[in-house]
């Protein structure tokens, strides 16, 4: 019996330390996208004629969805499959995660030296296609569960975006091809593909994770439900708060208006829930993690904010009409939302190695990313009011290397061994 129980526990812990390497690899990963980021910067704050521009933010973007936040995704939700008992799906997985990691770095090669070519729109394909093969499997393993929770909800959609965020690609391969291309279609094409990024696979995997960890206090029911339909049946038609400038029927620029109002109320729904058990929570989290998940939930907020007021016609044109609003925007959800949330759940939980050095990155790295947004907001209302912002592209070239700087620290942390959390620094199990 000692041996089968030790068998069990040496399992476990092997599976844990395959979740704890694909984390790293992971976050490796937002290294070399934060260098690429202070690389972009640089290039426009002074001359580096060496680079392409347009070719490296390709390179800079295709890595980040696929290198840093889809490979961080599949490597958690494996390693929820791991703790309902299913010890061996970093195994059968590991042939997955490695297909996506070889397509991310085969986008990373190639969009620099060449942009849409052969060789990157093959990797790009084949990222897709890893896509697809992960949301197959891995739904097949949440029906095998015997246990049917809210967070499988959340899973199954965030796979069904990211399954069809790839229309958006496929559209521009055609277009493309056939050499017939139609601006307001290719703008479709890239921001319907964002959207089911954004606000799909990635939004929804997450609340997926974070659903599983409030069951863990008592926060269940049919609130939380009700949470999960209002951000579901709003996902869909709040593609088209992205193409506001298209000239979009009435009908649908209603249903546009609902479903901002939907994900508000979800949003709130579910902080009347955590409110309930605010005490419990906050007892079983560090001061870090407190801050960090504090952070995570006002971006949120401000995101959805944003979203619910740019359904005013002036307002939407003044938004897309300035590229440094869109790219704050975006830079919001990817980093101020999603990847936050993304460090915050691997710290907190320990999924990675916690130490000094690691939490001192994430402090930098979180800095970083409230100094880039805080910038881009100035530019964008610079731009608004026709006036030139003063030194505000070297600034956000500062706020790039602070926050490579940070990844670093926090990537230099991950190679320390991994001590005792310190006093007061406990972390939800």
């Amino acid at each position: 019996m000692q041996k089968i129980t030790g068998l069990l526990f040496c399992s476990q812990k092997e599976m844990n330390n395959m979740q704890s390497k694909w984390l790293r690899i992971s976050l490796f990963n937002l290294l070399v996208i934060a260098l690429l980021g202070t690389v972009l910067r640089y290039k426009i704050a002074f001359s580096l004629p060496f680079v392409n521009q347009r070719f490296l933010l390709h390179a800079h973007s295709h890595f980040a969805f696929s290198g840093w936040v889809t490979q961080a995704l599949m490597a958690l939700l494996v390693g929820y499959l791991v703790k309902q008992q299913q010890e061996n799906a970093f195994k059968r997985y590991r042939w997955i995660l490695l297909a996506n990691l070889v397509s991310a770095y085969g986008m990373l090669f190639t969009f620099p030296f060449m942009g849409y070519a052969f060789l990157s729109i093959l990797f790009s394909t084949l990222s897709i296609f890893v896509s697809y093969l992960f949301a197959i499997f891995f739904w097949k393993d949440l029906n095998r569960l015997q246990q049917n929770r809210l967070c499988h909800s959340w899973f199954k959609a965030s796979l069904f975006f990211n399954v069809i965020s790839s229309i958006g690609p496929f559209t521009l391969a055609y277009m493309m091809a056939s050499k017939n291309i139609h601006q307001d279609v290719y703008l479709a094409s890239v921001y319907f593909f964002l959207h089911f990024q954004y606000d799909g696979w990635f939004f929804f995997a997450c609340m997926g994770l974070l659903s599983f960890q409030l069951t863990e206090y008592g926060i269940a029911g049919r609130s939380m439900q009700q949470a999960y339909y209002l951000f579901a049946a709003a996902c869909v038609p709040a593609y088209f708060l992205s193409v506001l400038w298209l000239h979009i029927p009435l009908w649908v620029y209603i249903l546009v208006v609902v479903a901002s109002l939907l994900q508000l109320a979800g949003w709130l729904l579910l902080l009347l829930q955590i409110r309930k058990k605010l005490k419990l929570i906050q007892a079983a989290l560090s001061p870090l993690s407190k801050v960090l998940f504090t952070l995570v939930a006002i971006a949120l907020s401000v995101k959805l904010v944003l979203q619910a007021i740019s359904v005013i016609p002036p307002l939407s044109r003044l938004a897309f009409g300035f590229r440094p609003i869109v790219i704050g925007y975006l830079h919001l959800v990817l980093l101020g939302v999603i990847s936050l949330f993304i460090i915050t759940y691997m710290q907190t939980l320990n999924l990675v190695r916690v130490n000094k050095l690691s939490i001192n990155g994430f402090k930098i790295f979180v800095a970083g990313i409230i100094l880039n947004e805080l910038l881009l907001m100035i530019q964008g209302a610079c731009d608004m009011a026709y006036i030139e912002a003063p030194f505000i592209n070297v600034l956000l070239l500062f706020a790039a290397i602070v926050l490579f700087s940070g990844m670093l620290v926090a990537n230099v942390g991950q190679m320390v061994k991994h001590g005792p959390p310190r006093q007061n620094e406990i972390y939800i199990s």
